[in-house]
């Protein structure tokens, strides 16, 4: 007779497989002496979130509490606060709406900007908290390891886990881009997100978590924990002997990249086993500035990060940001939905000079360091628009000039959309928010925006076909590029360089290096040909042997 397992299935967010107790958490709070006013609050935020920046672990801990720091200093915000307090609202309401309104206005924004709301809730909810003189309480501390189960974690909670007692998490929000996930990725802690149901159903319970397929079983028999433990010590083995360059085990290069967003985090990959960058998020430079930044100062950035990395491939996405408060000095209007509005390329339109000078800063920066940057476009939709980026582009002295692929019509036109252009990247985040219009940030929905879904493979496999026209490169840098199995997918897709966080870089290494391209197109296949998220990873694993 066969036990039955309960099973609850949520959205693969951090690989591994751990057995542990679980622990529900609902955040608590501790009376302390309340802030005398909201500059008060914002300084006594800093100081706590600054502490935490200096006990971060990680380099992504670092770096995102350090962006928490900015928003809980900000002026803008603690200005707009203040002007609600005048109007009668309690300084603790006032800062959080002030709060809300702007995490509202980056959600509209879209991409990694709409990935930032939760950062700024989180801030004004810290502030709001300190007007009232409340203080979070600590995590669980059950005196062994355990599995963390949560409504959701801030980034500012997730950053500081220690992973030997928090070997596991689990969210009932949350999606597979948010910070908690990828910080619980750069911490190495299994985690499944939009996991509906899972405090009242995993508390207490033992759980077997696995963080690559997105399950979570509750009383686990001895057999099926073994052969968990089989899989995750020869994934563990092909990952400590994981070097080099990538390739399958027949020898087609496959470039495994990084993902970066400062010059710190590029110093940072730059120092590790990758080899390249395949998405540098340049907006850092602009966000939040009621100046734009000079072009002598825009050289000094990329020329460090071109530096750091020598002959490896570094490729520049211009300016990602849309008509709202992060980018004041744009002069853009507001938008009723700006997520579906001037964002990315399109804010060439409005303002073409600054485009025109970051890629003359970027020329400079090539002839500076002797290198040669491959540059892309974000959020390209049309033939034209990928055409008139890659004219000015060249026109400012710029050889490999590539477009992004996140809009639908530029999967399904890809074979027009890349006719003019060197490369094309694939973003897989915003091409699924799109596919199936579905909000990034909102957990409700979050399942539709799983990287496995076959109608988002299938615009891969679309613009992949487009790019063979051309004899172009087609690379991913959205988060789907960092599991290991959908990697082997991609890799039979059609796709060539793989761009991630770098942790992340060892597993998927391990993993190509055991199939061969004729196998990498048959799971790319098997995941097409499923019904759901569920059934291609389900196919692909058993294709595997995983």
């Amino acid at each position: 007779m066969s036990l039955v397992v309960s099973t609850l299935t949520g959205v693969a967010a951090s690989p591994g497989t751990v057995l542990a107790p679980a622990v529900a958490w609902d955040p608590g709070v501790v009376a302390v002496a309340p802030a005398a006013d909201l500059d008060d609050a914002s300084a006594r935020v800093v100081a706590d979130l600054q502490f935490r920046a200096t006990a971060a672990t990680t380099a992504e801990g670092t770096a995102v509490l350090e962006a928490l720091v900015m928003f809980a200093a900000d002026p803008e915000l603690l200005a707009l606060a203040k002007s609600r307090v005048t109007r009668g609202e309690s300084p603790e309401d006032a800062v959080r709406a002030a709060a809300a309104s702007y995490a509202d206005q980056l959600r509209g924004l879209g991409g990694y900007l709409a990935e930032r709301a939760p950062d700024v809730e989180d801030v004004g909810a810290r502030l709001g908290d300190a007007l009232a003189g409340r203080a979070p309480a600590g995590l669980p501390r059950p005196g062994h390891p355990y599995v963390l189960v949560a409504r959701d974690l801030a980034p500012a909670d997730t950053a500081l886990l220690d992973p030997a007692v928090v070997v596991g998490i689990v969210t009932e929000q949350g999606g597979p881009t948010s910070h908690t996930t990828i910080l619980a990725r750069s911490l190495g802690i299994p985690a499944v997100v939009a996991c509906a149901g899972a405090r009242a159903a995993l508390d207490a319970h033992e759980v077997l978590l696995d963080g690559t397929r997105g399950e979570v079983h509750v009383d686990p028999p001895a057999d099926l924990v073994a052969d968990a433990r089989a899989r995750e010590a020869r994934a563990a083995e092909r990952r400590a002997h994981s070097r080099g360059p990538g390739t399958t085990a027949d020898g087609v290069a496959v470039k495994l990249l990084a993902n970066v967003g400062t010059v710190d985090e590029a110093a940072a990959a730059a120092a590790g086993d990758v080899e390249g960058i395949g998405l540098f998020r340049t907006e850092f430079l602009f966000l939040g500035r009621t100046e734009e930044p000079s072009v002598a100062e825009q050289v000094d950035t990329y020329s460090s990060v071109l530096d750091a990395f020598g002959e490896r491939r570094v490729v520049f996405r211009t300016l990602d940001a849309g008509s709202d408060k992060p980018v004041p000095f744009l002069g853009l209007g507001e938008e009723d939905n700006p997520a579906l509005g001037v964002r990315g390329l399109r804010t060439a339109a409005v303002r073409l000079d600054v485009l025109e000078r970051q890629l003359q800063a970027l020329a400079e920066a090539a002839t500076r360091t002797a290198t040669q940057p491959w540059v892309m476009a974000p959020m390209v939709s049309t033939a034209e628009e990928a055409d008139a980026f890659a004219a000015l582009a060249r026109g400012a002295g710029l050889h490999h000039v590539g477009v992004m692929v996140e809009v639908p019509s530029a999967a399904l036109r890809a074979g027009q959309v890349l006719r003019g252009v060197d490369f094309a990247s694939v973003g897989t985040n915003d091409l699924a928010q799109y596919a199936l219009a579905a909000d990034r940030q909102l957990g409700d929905v979050a399942a539709l925006l799983d990287p496995w879904q076959p109608a988002l493979l299938d615009l891969v496999a679309l613009t992949c076909a487009g790019a063979d026209g051309h004899d172009l490169p087609v690379g991913v840098c959205g988060e789907a590029a960092a599991d290991p199995h959908l990697a082997v997918v991609l890799v039979g897709l059609g796709v060539r360089s793989l761009s991630m966080a770098p942790r992340a870089v060892a597993g998927v290494r391990s993993t190509l290096a055991q199939v061969p391209l004729s196998v990498c197109r048959q799971a790319a296949d098997a995941a097409r040909a499923a019904a759901d998220p569920a059934g291609a990873r389900a196919a692909v694993a058993s294709l595997l042997g995983a």
